[in-house]
């Protein structure tokens, strides 16, 4: 697609984003995109910069479970892909976010297939779970992207404004094809996991 000149610029023309490591000082970021759209209260409560403050630390908590990589653009955070490690079973409960300013891009998609690549090739990890509620078929298309398959649907599963809300469960594992597309660099300072048994399956990565 060609930029015409004087108008906004075309999805070809913007460099794409990078992952990195969340970080403290990314708290005032998080509390925009929350703010960003009402949707966003899904992924948690975070309404004040000390909420944020707080789900920051919570993602970053060196004694925690949760792998955070922030999806920068132009230094600033614009989305996030975590994985809540399940060690024990080499299995990671994996789910993503982008303000809405952000979204329709295609960023999210590669963000989440290199995370994924990333969790699966390089950290350990032999199988990616995820969920999204019916109603939300777009992070049904990244999910499917992101090479997760469709497993099931959880009847009832949330309760949601008074009603009861089903939920399509996705599951990637180590052995599966990887999907096509173009990937996302990650930060080379990006986290590391140690995993017991599965940590033979590990190697470190390349990144692009």
């Amino acid at each position: 697609m060609t930029h015409v000149p004087g108008g906004p610029p075309s999805p070809d023309d913007v460099a794409p984003p990078v992952l990195r490591p969340l970080r403290a000082d990314d708290a005032a970021a998080v509390l925009s995109a929350f703010r960003s759209d009402p949707a966003m209260s899904r992924q948690g409560t975070v309404r004040t910069m000390e909420e944020a403050e707080e789900y920051v630390r919570r993602l970053t908590n060196p004694d925690g479970t949760v792998i955070a990589w922030a999806v920068c653009h132009e230094d600033g955070l614009v989305g996030l892909v975590c994985i809540a490690v399940d060690e024990q079973n080499g299995n990671g409960w994996f789910s993503y976010w982008m303000t809405k300013a952000a979204r329709g891009r295609g960023w999210t998609t590669r963000a989440a297939v290199t995370v994924a690549d990333w969790a699966l090739d390089h950290a350990g990890l032999e199988r990616l779970e995820l969920g999204h509620r019916v109603n939300n078929p777009a992070s049904g298309a990244v999910a499917r992207a992101a090479g997760f398959v469709r497993e099931g649907t959880e009847r009832g599963k949330f309760l949601v404004a008074g009603e009861r809300v089903d939920v399509n469960t996705y599951g990637r594992l180590r052995t599966d094809p990887r999907p096509d597309g173009p990937r996302l660099t990650m930060s080379p300072d990006g986290p590391r996991l140690t995993m017991s048994p599965v940590a033979n399956h590990a190697k470190e990565p390349t990144r692009t």
